[in-house]
């Protein structure tokens, strides 16, 4: 009987394993430090962006997630205009606030400015020029 000869297994390359893709690449889904750090901002600012500003992202748990597009999309959309009606309801919050003519006040003085050309403080509350805040 002739001999024949074997034919070569070829050898199967390795499996290497790939990471699970849920929404996207692995490096798409970032934490808050990296969006802060993506956007350049501190992140508080962008905790702030995600309420203020529509800025996509999800708690999680007690973390952040963000979509390293979605912030890409985010940033390609011009800010949202705010009507004058929407600031002027904003205004009109702080018109009852107890706290506001003295948090005015500091502020004015902390900068070492007055708050009427008289340099007195008493035409904020309403009061006649010349006329002491009783």
């Amino acid at each position: 009987m002739p001999r024949t000869k074997k034919p070569k297994e070829n050898p199967t390359p390795p499996v290497t394993p790939q990471p699970a893709i849920g929404n996207g690449a692995l490096g798409d889904v970032l934490t808050l430090a990296e969006a802060a750090a993506y956007l350049r901002l501190p992140e508080a600012e962008v905790v702030g962006l995600v309420h203020s500003q529509d800025l996509p992202g999800r708690f999680t748990g007690r973390e952040w997630r963000f979509l390293k597009s979605a912030i890409q999309e985010w940033l390609s959309k011009p800010p949202p205009k705010y009507s004058k009606e929407a600031q002027m309801s904003v205004a009109g919050l702080l018109k009852d606030d107890p706290d506001l003519i003295p948090m005015v006040e500091e502020i004015y003085r902390q900068r070492g400015r007055p708050i009427t050309e008289d340099g007195s403080y008493n035409l904020l509350h309403g009061l006649e020029p010349g006329s002491e805040k009783k």
